[in-house]
This record gives C-alpha cells, structure tokens and sequence, in this order.
C-alpha cells in the first residue's frame, strides 16, 4: 500500500498589516516529492510521526509536498493560488495513492478564502473522492465545519507547549493503517461552543485546561472512541470560526462521536469564566522582578511570535533598560539595526535606534547607547523536543550589541520565535547569565525557558496579539461568543 503525506501551515494573524507571501513560506520550509522525507522524517513534528508510523506497518510514505511559514498576515491570494497549484500538481505527479495523511495547521487565513485550510482540504478531497484522508491540526485551530467534512478522521495536539506532536502523527498514521486494513471506520463529529478562550488560559499542564483534558482522557476509556481533541482556538484570526473547539472519533459510531463532542462544549461553556485572563501590567510585572526569584522570564504576549506579531517591540525592553534592571536579555527583529551593528562591528560604540519599525502598535524605538559585542550567521540547530517540532533555524545576519544601562540584545534579521535557547547559545550567549528574559510569547517558551528561569510573568502589553482580545476590532467573528458577550 502507498500512503501520501501533506503539510501546508500557517498561523495567519489578521490585525498585522504585514501580508504573507510565499517568499514568507520558502525561507521557512517549501518542499517537495523526497524533500519533503528529507525535511521531517526526523523532525519532532507530526510529519514525523506520519513517517514513523507508516514504516511500522510496512507501509510506503509516499512524500507529496510540504510548506510551512512561521506566523505572520493573512496570506495573499497569489500566495494562495501558487501553494494550492503546487500541491495539486505534486498530488497528480505521486500516482495512485490509498490514502493521505495530511498536516494542515488550522488557522491558515487567505485574502480569498478566509477558511484556507478548508478550501485546500476539500480540494484534495474532490481529488481523492472515497480514499481515507486523516487530518492532524494544531491545538490552537479554528477549526470549520468543511474541515471535517473533508477528513475522514482528525487529531489536534493535546499539549501547549507543543510538544506531543510526532505523537500525534503517530497516532494519525496508526488510525489510517487501521482504516485501510478494515479493523475500523472512523467516524467524528465537531462541537463549537460560542467560547473563546483567552490565550493567558492556554496552558495544558495548568487549569483550567488540565481539568478539561482530563474530562477529555475519560472519553478515550470508552468503547468505540477512536480519538478526541480539544483545539483551544486562534484568537488573532478575525473568522467566522474563532474559538474553542472540541472532535470525537468513533469507530462508526456518529451517535456517540456527537454526544461525547457536545460533552466537552458543554463543559466548556459552563467554565467559561475560568477561560478569562489575568492581564498582569508592564509596571506590575517589573514590580514582581523586583521582589521575586530570578532568572524570571517576561512573556511578552502583545508581540507574540508565534501568534504573528512583528517580533520587533519594544515595550518590555525599554521598560526594563528605562528603570535599569539587568542583566536582562531581548531578541528583536531589526534588519535595519543589525546592519548598522555589523558594519560598525565587533567593540563599536553605536548610538542605536532599535525596534519598533513595523508599525506603531509595539512600542516606540528604543534608543539607546550600544556596545557591539558579536556578530552570528544566524544558523542553529536543536536537538531537544520543542514547540512547534523545529529542530534548526536561520535568523539570518545578527549582531549582539549591549546597553549602557545593563541590557543585551540580539538583533536579526529574520523573524523568530522563542521556541528554543538554541539561538541565544548560537550567538555565544549563555542563557542562565542573565537575570531576566524578555519572550515573545505566551506558553511556546516555557519549554525551553524553564531549563534557566524560575519563574513565567505573563504580561499584558499592547500589539497585534494583545492577551485582551476584546481590544481588537472583529468584523467577522460569531455572534454571541464570550468573552465578547456573556
């Protein structure tokens, strides 16, 4: 039996200006045909496990296509075209196949189809016609009904950080080898209560999502239950589908596979409240540096990388360079500023203007008096298990330049998400020498940031990932949905 594989992700943010392009998707991953075994067969990401879980049964992988970019705008509809004629032309070039596992993100917005995921999943199933097609998503999808209704059987992430998700892919290659063995017929049915949940909230190994997982492992004991999922939902994407969400899959079984999914919606409308979050200021949080543990780490959650945000604000940095605590440690996406660094290079003394250049949502320049005290190719790689399953990365050129006032800051040029300390140790930086760490995220650093830092301070700052979605302006979200109204 032939198996194919597919990945197409993005995490699409609607309130950033920037458009994503597919130059945004080829500095990242665009791949094809064995490219695309090349790229992820080893990778701690679902693809992985597809791989992994296919060889298993002595069934062959056969390798299609894969395109990933990290979180950023809405996609452009040439972006759109181009992907889906890619995909469609490598699907036909793959020959028969008896199924496909396929590795959507979830909360892929387009400028022509604002359901892109569901728009590329029914094309690959007009394609296909009657074969198994079995879907895994990331936890934070908004997850549509034409996504369902395309796949025979869906798996989202069960963890935040993301870290189970070869599991997962795993888990998704054994159903589709059960499927096509015919031991099972996967059958599932989608619960979408009118609950957004606020990302502060988000964190699987703590409540309320941990009293919610846990409702959800009961479910699995049951006779007949395949898998289920609980997607905690995208809040940065102005959709019709925005919110939580919740997926049974039974063994031919829709009566059960709909009970058990409104089980869930259900209990999640009745703890709705819990789902609310704490909104910790900038000054509250600099107050706790002061009388708490260290190293600490500052979650800056309004200039969320991995949310799509710009990567280059600067409300927390100049925050803590303006009352001068340090030593505290900050990447920031500036082209610009990393340019002059090198220039200038290694023991220059450069007045800086860093930060802030995208737009005026971030914070403002950070001016400051700078030593340049490296420079880095931008190159790293990871071996551990980390959010998002990526295992190297470029940064592109970079530069480390320091304060006057106690501060350190990696400059790149690309944009990139605090995953992993694998690009501060690329830059010959040690990670515990510093006192305090400015994130650009919410619960994806905590991973690897709770190797060094004691403790998480989720703070409430402004931008295109604010943690309060009810500041942003939605055109197109459901009616009603809490917390927007109650």
């Amino acid at each position: 039996m032939r198996v194919g594989i597919i990945a197409l992700q993005h995490e699409s943010n609607t309130f950033l200006s920037t458009e994503t392009t597919i130059d945004n998707f080829r500095q990242d991953v665009l791949v094809t045909g064995e490219a695309v075994r090349e790229t992820f067969a080893n990778a701690h990401h679902e693809v992985g496990g597809f791989f992994e879980g296919l060889a298993a049964a002595k069934i062959y992988a056969v390798s299609i296509f894969a395109a990933r970019a990290v979180p950023s705008g809405v996609i452009t509809a040439e972006c759109e075209e181009e992907l889906l004629k890619s995909l469609l032309r490598e699907l036909d070039r793959a020959g028969e196949v008896d199924g496909l596992l396929v590795a959507p993100h979830g909360a892929a917005v387009g400028a022509q189809h604002a359901d892109f995921d569901g728009h590329w999943l029914m094309q690959i199933r007009e394609k296909i016609g009657r074969k198994p097609l079995i879907c895994t998503l990331d936890l934070h999808a908004n997850v549509s009904q034409r996504m369902i209704d395309a796949c025979d059987a869906t798996i989202g992430y069960r963890t935040n950080p993301h870290l189970d998700q070869r599991q997962r892919g795993i888990e998704a290659a054994t159903l589709m080898v059960r499927t096509l063995r015919g031991e099972i017929k996967p059958t599932q049915a989608l619960a979408a209560p009118p609950v957004a949940s606020n990302i502060e909230r988000q964190l699987t190994d703590d409540s309320p999502c941990r009293d919610l997982y846990a409702l959800a492992d009961a479910q699995l004991r049951r006779n007949g239950v395949l898998s289920n999922s609980v997607l905690l939902g995208f809040p940065y994407a102005d959709v019709a589908e925005i919110g939580t969400s919740a997926l049974v899959v039974t063994d031919d079984d829709a009566a059960l596979a709909r009970k058990l999914a409104d089980e869930i919606g259900d209990y999640i409308v009745s703890n709705r409240q819990q789902f609310v979050g704490e909104m910790i200021s900038v000054n509250s949080a600099l107050d706790a540096i002061a009388s708490g543990e260290r190293p600490v780490c500052l979650l800056d959650t309004g200039d969320n990388v991995g949310g799509g945000s710009p990567a280059d604000g600067t409300v927390l940095a100049g925050a803590l360079h303006a009352r001068g605590v340090g030593p505290w440690l900050a990447m920031i996406y500036d082209p610009q500023s990393a340019a002059d660094a090198i220039r200038g290079g290694v023991g220059a003394k450069l007045k800086m203007s860093i930060g802030a250049k995208t737009d005026n949502l971030h914070g403002r320049l950070l001016v400051a008096d700078c030593t340049v005290i490296s420079l880095h190719d931008g190159q790293w790689t990871e071996s551990q298990i980390r959010h998002g399953g990526h295992s190297r990365g470029e940064m592109g050129p970079t530069a480390v330049v320091r304060t006057d006032r106690g501060g350190t800051i990696i400059l790149t040029s690309r944009r990139q998400p605090p995953f992993t300390l694998a690009p501060i140790r690329a830059c010959g930086l040690n990670p515990a020498d510093f006192d305090v760490h400015v994130a650009k995220g919410v619960h994806a650093p905590v991973a690897a940031y709770r190797e060094i830092c004691r403790r998480f301070i989720r703070v409430n700052t402004p931008g295109v990932t604010n943690a309060d979605m009810t500041q942003l302006t939605f055109k197109h979200r459901r009616k009603p949905l809490f917390p927007f109204e109650s």
